[in-house]
């Protein structure tokens, strides 16, 4: 295939965007590449959202700004519906807007994904789509999900010149639901470079936590399908351990489970609740080990920063950052709570084998840095677009 050279004008649709970290992972995923792409000399532009949060309604008037080398247009979103924004000024926008050579449809069954696509699709512009975790419809609206893909998002499927994922556990995700295997593409996602941060006891000391007691932390919202359940049962299991939860409530009632084992005698002054704000790279040094026993998650990118501040990282098989591990970089489970335990306690009772976790994290972030997810990302778009330009040839000769 004949993969065209030269910098790209690409264009990035996302539902949310920095400053939006409470949207998760994927705001930090897109600033990683497009910060790193314009760096390249792409010339990069994102169209989004004004959502900042979970709660707040989005700004009622559009604005642009640059956000690490890449221009970015915030739409004016006066309405909502749950996370989703919706911005009806964004068919007037894509009028406006300069062709590109290249789309990112970054998100699924949202109002700038779908409209995106679909003008893409109409403008016979080649696109990639990266549905984030969220191709097979899961926990609520379940059945509203499958016919919305069936209907409104079966052409962002369709007309995607390949389906982006983050791992093979995403991967099998999008085979079950249907989609043929040829058109997916595992790109994963970066680790941090490996950093020192130096073990202050800011979290001990706000959380009334002894500084010889270890700790076992997990990093990500208190919700169903993260193995909560399995962590406060550890918690019981492991008299001498303190549990910290790094996260907010993703209000469906696991915080209810959280409550009831900090209201039990066992677990009483053990089990904690803690609200870091933005990114909390700080916080992973304040633990003994960090646990995602999560029952699915595309990637997880918490066990990817743990592993690159040292922190001994243990976690469930269903995560797909799992594959990015080697022998020894972390401690890889069923997700079965027994194992989860066992696992837990062989890593706190072993300073030998956390150090041999801790050095090998590190090695893992520095095998799978982000420059090299950009790399393969920035592939991905010129065989896009060299097999768009195969087929508009291929078009024109059938034409003439």
């Amino acid at each position: 295939m004949n993969v065209p050279d030269g910098p790209l004008r690409i264009l990035f649709a996302s539902p949310a965007w920095w400053p939006a970290v409470a949207f998760g992972g994927p705001i930090w995923i897109g600033r990683e590449l497009t910060e790193r792409l314009a760096g390249r000399g792409h010339e990069v532009q994102v169209l989004t959202t004004t959502l900042v949060d979970l709660d707040r309604p989005g700004a009622t008037r559009s604005r642009d700004d640059v956000v690490a080398g890449v221009k970015v247009r915030y739409l004016a979103t006066p309405l909502r519906y749950r996370w989703m924004g919706i911005s009806p000024g964004l068919p007037v926008e894509l009028r406006r807007l300069e062709r590109p050579d290249v789309v990112h449809v970054f998100g699924f069954r949202d109002v700038i994904t779908t409209g995106v696509a679909t003008w893409a699709r109409a403008s016979r512009i080649p696109y990639v789509f990266e549905p984030l975790g969220m191709f097979r419809p899961r926990l609520r609206k379940v059945r509203f999900k499958r016919v919305f893909d069936a209907t409104v998002a079966r052409g962002v499927t369709a007309g995607a010149a390949a389906v982006v994922v983050s791992s093979s556990v995403e991967r099998d995700d999008v085979l079950g639901s249907g989609l043929s295997g040829e058109r997916i593409r595992v790109r994963g996602c970066g680790f941090p470079e490996p950093f020192e941060s130096a073990r202050k006891g800011r979290l001990r000391r706000e959380l009334g936590i002894s500084a010889d007691a270890p700790v076992i932390l997990y990093v990500g919202r208190i919700a169903a399908g993260k193995g909560i359940e399995l962590l406060l049962d550890a918690a019981r299991d492991l008299p001498e351990a303190h549990l910290v939860l790094a996260g907010p409530d993703d209000r469906h009632g696991t915080i209810d489970r959280v409550r009831a084992a900090q209201a039990d005698a066992a677990t009483r002054s053990r089990v904690h609740v803690f609200q870091p704000g933005e990114r909390p790279l700080w916080i992973y040094s304040e633990a003994d080990v960090l646990a995602l026993p999560s029952t699915g998650e595309s990637f997880g990118m918490v066990a990817s920063e743990a592993a690159a501040a040292g922190t001994p990282v243990v976690l469930s098989d269903r995560c797909g950052v799992a594959d990015f591990f080697e022998e020894g970089e972390a401690v890889v489970v069923p997700y079965d709570g027994p194992a989860l335990t066992d696992a837990l306690r062989r890593v706190l009772g072993d300073a030998a084998l956390r150090r041999r976790l801790s050095d090998g994290g590190r090695e893992a972030a520095r095998r799978t840095s982000w420059d090299r997810i950009a790399d393969r990302q920035e592939q991905l778009y010129r065989e896009a677009l060299a097999a768009s330009r195969t087929a508009a040839r291929r078009f024109s000769t059938l034409g003439s």
